[in-house]
């Protein structure tokens, strides 16, 4: 992908499990803080980038989203981590790289529609898709020849992450974590074609249509947004997301800077 010399790519996630490794491959990393936040920039696989921490929720990560693209400048964001699953055929261990995203708990009717955002006339946020694209491709050469290399024999055994796919489509966000069958049945009914649920996107993706910034989203399938979501998350989060994450991102610059 052709990409203009002066890309300045923000990198956020809401844990730092989720960006394990990514500022110290950086080269000439400089940090800088600013509203309650550390921003380190530099050089990642020959694209200048920024690495920030969110932290959880849709505010922390509109406010992060500003700030990167209006204290830091960058060009293009993507936003790693996790999610719960939002539909039987994604697993745990897949790859969901977002084409729209919306907040499954906006909701001022009578005012507006469920689930749209008042004044934009807009539910769903599409991502970039030519950053979606190398995002995607970046996710499927990671878990083709990477994934089985970096990853412990006993966690792939654990959570069963012999096949992992990558899927695209829609990531639902709220400031909820989903932890009830009945909860992501119900959001699963209203939204069909649901993939994922998470509880940063959709902010980042209101952000960066307001602001005009490129942007794509990933999430690694960590639960099945069940009772059972919370078992072995920080595990999960730290042995394989973080994993899945950093080998992806650098397959992303790679394909960037060619």
């Amino acid at each position: 992908m052709n990409t203009d010399k002066k890309m300045r790519l923000g990198i956020i996630s809401a844990l730092h499990e989720e960006q394990q490794g990514l500022v110290e491959a950086m080269q000439g990393a400089v940090t800088r803080s600013h509203g309650m936040r550390v921003y380190t920039l530099g050089q990642l696989w020959n694209i200048d980038a920024v690495c920030v921490l969110s932290r959880l929720g849709k505010v922390a990560a509109a406010m992060t989203a500003s700030l990167l693209v209006e204290k830091f400048g960058v060009t293009h964001i993507v936003f790693t981590g996790v999610a719960g699953s939002g539909d039987k055929l994604v697993k745990v261990g897949d790859i969901v790289v977002a084409e729209a995203l919306l907040q499954h708990d906006m909701d001022a009717r009578p005012l507006f529609p469920r689930f749209a955002v008042p004044l934009t006339g807009l539910q769903r946020f599409a991502t970039d898709l030519a950053l979606s694209e190398q995002l995607a491709g970046a996710a499927q050469d990671f878990l083709r020849e990477d994934a089985q290399a970096v990853l412990d024999p006993l966690e792939i055994a654990q959570f069963n992450l012999q096949q992992p796919q990558v899927h695209r489509g829609l990531i639902a966000s709220g400031d909820q974590f989903i932890g009830s069958a009945a909860h992501v049945n119900q959001l699963k009914a209203d939204l069909p074609d649901l993939l994922a649920v998470e509880m940063e996107g959709a902010a980042v993706a209101q952000v960066c249509f307001e602001l005009g910034v490129p942007f794509t989203i990933m999430r690694t399938v960590s639960d099945n947004a069940n009772e059972e979501a919370a078992v072995d998350f920080m595990r999960f989060v730290h042995s394989v997301a973080s994993r899945y994450a950093f080998g992806t991102i650098k397959r992303l610059c790679q394909r960037l800077a060619e």
